[in-house]
């Protein structure tokens, strides 16, 4: 349980904090009518490179963050990956195979492409 712990801190500590900056300025402000800030992105896109790096190294030993099965700590990163493979950013995880099958695999999952679903009803 212990690794759940760690990767979930890992994910509100260094993954969310770039991850949602980045969401906002690739998806919610053009939704919004805003202007992007590019250099926000460049800096953001940066700071997500160093942690997706460890993430490929992770993902190289395991199916999952946690381990060999799907858990919170993977569930926790579904809002903000879904929106950034809709944008530039979507390099980052593509460019990583490790963590491109992971990101494949858990945006895969039928609970989440039902929620997805739902979203683009409303």
């Amino acid at each position: 349980m212990a690794i759940l712990s760690v990767w979930t801190e890992v994910e509100a500590q260094k993954f969310d904090p770039a991850a949602s900056k980045l969401t906002f300025e690739l998806a919610i402000k053009p939704m919004l009518g805003l202007v992007t800030d590019f250099a926000v992105v460049e800096e953001f896109e940066a700071k997500l490179g160093i942690v997706l790096d460890v993430y490929e190294t992770r993902l190289g030993r395991s199916k999952y963050l946690g381990g060999d099965c799907f858990s919170l700590a993977d569930l926790h990163h579904l809002p903000t990956t879904h929106y950034l493979m809709g944008t530039q950013t979507k390099k980052l995880f593509e460019c990583r195979p490790n963590v491109s099958a992971w990101v494949a695999d858990i945006t895969a999952r039928p609970a989440w492409k039902k929620i997805v679903a739902m979203r683009n009803t409303h």
